[in-house]
């Protein structure tokens, strides 16, 4: 089966009434995790934004003290795992300065974590390739926004 593109799909929903696109969004809901956590966050999250980023904060502290931290081997795959859904959940928001903010307090959780990740070569690489990406995701935003964002990055130095 050739997967259709963005445009052919756009084309054909517009085609549908309300009752079939709704059909379909409850049927898509079903077969990933990941549609059902987008849905829910593009029905009930995307209208409050700060609310949005202080769950998935919370959800990162929780995240961070349950790591396995009795060795480096899975302390990293932990953090790894941590970033990719901190990835995940600000792909769904779209918003450059949710990102930043989340990018942030992630970094600020590596920062805090014990054993301190300066101790381990690729735990202190993966915090510093973040914290480059934060720098060039700042410089997108407005300037006030960056004063605010580059204080922020600099208190985690």
């Amino acid at each position: 089966m050739k997967t259709a593109t963005v445009t052919q799909l756009k084309k054909e929903l517009k085609h549908k009434d309300t009752d079939e696109l709704l059909q379909l969004c409850l049927k898509l809901s079903r077969f990933k995790k990941e549609n059902k956590e987008l849905l829910t966050y593009l029905l009930f999250e995307s209208d409050y934004e700060a609310g949005y980023v202080d769950s998935i904060k919370e959800l990162i502290a929780e995240q961070f003290a349950a790591a396995n931290s009795k060795n480096y081997y899975w302390l990293k795959k932990a953090i790894r795992k941590i970033l990719k859904e901190t990835k995940k959940y600000i792909r769904y928001s779209g918003n450059k300065e949710t990102e930043v903010q989340l990018l942030i307090y992630f970094c600020e959780q590596m920062n805090g974590f014990e054993p301190s990740i300066r101790n381990n070569n690729t735990l202190r690489n993966l915090y510093l390739r973040q914290v480059e990406y934060i720098t060039k995701k700042i410089e997108g935003l407005h300037e006030d926004l960056q004063l605010d964002y580059y204080n922020a990055l600099e208190n985690l130095n």
